[in-house]
């Protein structure tokens, strides 16, 4: 694999990215994964979604970590929601993890994970919580330390409409 850089964006620098950060939501979601959009997913509807993302970075409820190689594309993201409620100012949600199908195996999930953490506690985050619908980010979060705390059966949908369970996982830092 090329030189892998993992960095936190401001707005202007995700606006920059947005084509490449469309590109690996729309591989995940064709891929199967269940984050929160179904199939057929239009790339004008990931453009938005991504404007959103941008949106509440400007706005400073969101923290947007990228990982891309040397060349500047885009290969995974993840990002940690700060804009929480007032007794909670200590907490963060961590969302969409995504790597590019043709990335797996590689490091990348592992190493943006890592990133975020260190994000969160960089902003006196301690209490972490994420959901995730596929196994094999179950593990990774476990691989990570993060604790298991139980499975909702048919939370969510697939891309192609099936139902799933989701998993829920918290970590103390």
């Amino acid at each position: 694999m090329k030189e892998l850089a993992v960095r936190r964006v401001n707005a202007d620098e995700a606006a920059a990215r947005i084509d490449g950060l469309a590109e690996v939501l729309l591989d995940c979601v064709e891929g199967g994964a269940s984050v929160s959009f179904m199939l057929p997913l239009a790339r004008t509807r990931a453009r938005a979604f991504w404007q959103g993302v941008i949106d509440g970075v400007a706005r400073g409820e969101r923290t947007l970590l990228v990982a891309e190689d040397e060349e500047g594309q885009v290969l995974g993201t993840v990002q940690m929601i700060t804009d929480m409620p007032d007794n909670q100012p200590h907490r963060a949600d961590i969302a969409k993890l995504l790597v590019h199908r043709n990335a797996r195996r590689s490091g990348i999930g592992a190493r943006l994970m890592q990133a975020v953490e260190d994000a969160a506690r960089e902003q006196g985050r301690t209490v972490l919580v994420l959901d995730t619908a596929s196994a094999e980010a179950e593990r990774l979060y476990e691989r990570l330390g993060w604790q298991r705390v139980g499975v909702v059966p048919n939370y969510a949908l697939l891309p192609c409409g099936e139902p799933c369970p989701t998993i829920f996982f918290h970590k103390q830092l």
